[in-house]
């Protein structure tokens, strides 16, 4: 019986991709992957610097501690005032205590705007709270959280039945924008562009189809050629489309039809 050498669907063939290969093809096109790093990193300082407005950042720190007696403070008096610190950083978005901050300053803001505009946090795991307020203008991240923790120390008190808080440090004002970072933003710019652009060349590798060397030929039929066609032109030759050689072969051929008519 005669076998039949038969493929498997091209839905079914598996692609393999030759990573040494594909990092050649990388390799020859390194100046457009340079290139695209620069573009990325060029159009992201821009946008940075141009389009994105600059925010600032004002921090003021709280310290919760409860106190058996006026002087001492004991062991299950710190244990208190750690699980305070919870509960006063979300006491301290509440709206009773947003919208006196807002009476107090005269904002123009709703309460979700404030509310978008800080960030409280329990300093790792103390009994310490950082009220941070971030805002387009410095001043005004800087007075927003000093009366928050004015606010807040005095009106949470009665709230919770709890000792009143200790302001520890007070906010100033912020002379270095908080965001955006130009560094980070050039870096994934850059990144970002190159990703894309290696993203291409990825797909064109792999649907590139054509035989270029004797080993896709062996791989793709199972026999290995026997000879190759060299590119471009073998030394010694010249292309009988160059016109040069047309010419000189006209005057060759012409010299010989003269000296045969003579004789």
């Amino acid at each position: 019986m005669n076998q039949k050498n038969t493929l498997p669907p091209a839905d079914q063939q598996e692609v393999e991709i030759d990573l040494r290969e594909l990092f050649g093809y990388y390799m020859s096109k390194l100046p457009m992957l340079i290139i695209a790093i620069v573009i990325g990193a060029l159009v992201a300082g821009l946008v940075t610097v141009f389009l994105i407005t600059d925010k600032y950042t004002a921090s003021s720190k709280m310290y919760m501690v409860s106190a058996s007696s006026d002087s001492v403070v004991n062991l299950s008096d710190l244990n208190l005032g750690t699980s305070l610190s919870s509960d006063y950083a979300e006491l301290m978005t509440s709206r009773p205590v947003i919208e006196e901050v807002i009476e107090k300053l005269n904002l123009k803001y709703e309460y979700e705007d404030v509310v978008d505009m800080l960030s409280l946090t329990v300093v790792n795991d103390t009994r310490i709270i950082r009220i941070s307020a971030t805002s387009t203008d410095p001043q005004e991240a800087m007075n927003i959280a000093n009366q928050l923790a004015r606010t807040a120390k005095s009106r949470l008190p009665k709230v919770m039945d709890a000792p009143s808080p200790s302001i520890v440090e007070d906010a100033v004002l912020p002379t270095v924008p908080s965001s955006p970072s130009l560094k980070k933003n050039v870096l994934l710019g850059a990144l970002g562009l190159l990703v894309v652009i290696l993203a291409i060349l990825t797909v064109r590798f792999l649907l590139d189809d054509t035989l270029k060397t004797a080993e896709d030929v062996e791989k793709e039929f199972g026999i290995m050629p026997l000879s190759v066609v060299p590119e471009g032109e073998i030394a010694g030759l010249k292309s009988a489309d160059d016109p040069k050689e047309s010419r000189k072969r006209r005057r060759y051929y012409k010299k010989k039809s003269r000296k045969g008519g003579q004789a």
